[in-house]
């Protein structure tokens, strides 16, 4: 789940996560399986960490941040991925 707001999103994103910008978070995690893993994703990491915790105080137990974001990912796991 990708917390970043669109215009990031279109600039790069990780194949087959899904767009939940963190303001949306609060009135859409529903549409979330509580019993699911969910690794929440943003630039850095700093909004994503944010956006699991409050998954996890909501009773979506795992939860999950994605350390270092789309920044880190594309520094360590896919490296055309673009950056800004």
């Amino acid at each position: 789940m990708d917390v970043r707001e669109p215009f990031e999103w279109e600039i790069c994103r990780i194949a087959g996560s899904v767009l939940m910008p963190l303001g949306d978070v609060p009135r859409r995690f529903a549409e979330l399986d509580r019993g699911a893993s969910v690794i929440t994703i943003c630039h850095t990491g700093v909004r994503s960490l944010d956006a699991a915790r409050f998954l996890r105080s909501r009773g979506i137990a795992r939860a999950r941040s994605l350390r270092g974001g789309v920044a880190a990912w594309a520094d360590q796991v896919d490296r055309s991925m673009a950056r800004y």
